[in-house]
């Protein structure tokens, strides 16, 4: 019997990844992607809504040798999506991932959140998502013969905690990813979604969360440890090669096991 062997070489692809930067030189779930794609050989287009934070993550990967250019762009709207996705193709002649990243938290119920708010936490983290990939898709599909769209949700999906808004996009991501695999599949885009638990991030405290709250978070986990943006990183970076080939539609939670135990509110918290 043969058969092909798969592996995470990604030179010469081109990697679209939006909220790319993060506050200062710390490691959010975009850059961590970023840098580990770029790693791996993938020309990487580093997409934010501010180009600093963005530029800070390509003097990151072009300092270890890597190819990246910066890209300042609004993924709500559609505009700059298409702008984007152009960006590539003018630089590299091909695009063959898109990490949908971008995501903003919220807190309130149904009868408490303003419905301005909601609409917003719609707009970010889910509408962006259509935007980005109804540009990217047909990019992919003429220029490099199909690829691979990663979009981040989170466990907030499966364990509400008192966001409904973000709870509600993110589960409604998880359903977008099935939904664009079946719909892209025979175009050979593959389309997956990764659910990461509390992680350490510059936007969730950082070097500055109070100790009881991350050993809170570390007792959460199974594995009596607390994830970062590279355990985040790392399953977008699988994803995206060749080693998932086969591997579609698939929601791939990264939480060190905390939705087995459902830990509480606090423990959650981030």
């Amino acid at each position: 019997m043969s058969a092909t062997r798969a592996n995470a070489d990604l030179s010469g692809r081109v990697a679209m990844v939006t909220g790319a930067g993060a506050r200062g030189d710390g490691i959010g779930n975009g850059r961590a992607a970023a840098v580990l794609l770029a790693e791996a050989g993938a020309h990487v287009v580093a997409v934010d809504r501010k180009a600093e934070p963005a530029e800070c993550t390509v003097e990151m990967i072009t300092a270890e040798g890597g190819s990246a250019i910066t890209v300042e762009a609004d993924v709500t709207v559609e505009a700059d999506c298409e702008a984007m996705t152009q960006a590539a193709l003018d630089r590299w002649g091909r695009l063959d991932i898109l990490v949908n990243n971008v995501g903003i938290g919220s807190s309130g119920s149904v009868v408490t959140d303003d419905v301005d708010r909601w609409q917003r936490v719609m707009d970010v983290n889910l509408t962006s998502m259509v935007l980005a990939s109804r540009h990217a898709i047909p990019a992919m599909i003429e220029h490099s013969g199909g690829g691979a769209v990663v979009n981040i949700s989170s466990i907030s999906a499966l364990r509400p905690r008192g966001m409904t808004a973000y709870s509600t996009s993110k589960g409604a991501i998880m359903a977008l990813t099935s939904a664009m695999a079946v719909d892209h599949g025979a175009d050979n885009v593959r389309v997956n979604c990764v659910a990461p638990g509390p992680v350490r991030t510059p936007l969730v405290g950082g070097d500055d969360m109070p100790e009881d709250l991350a050993e809170a978070r570390r007792r959460a986990s199974v594995l009596g440890i607390e994830g970062n943006g590279w355990d985040v990183g790392a399953a977008v970076r699988f994803l995206c090669t060749d080693e998932a080939r086969y591997i579609t539609g698939h929601t791939l939670v990264v939480d060190g096991g905390v939705t087995l135990r459902g830990p509480s509110r606090a423990t959650l918290a981030g």
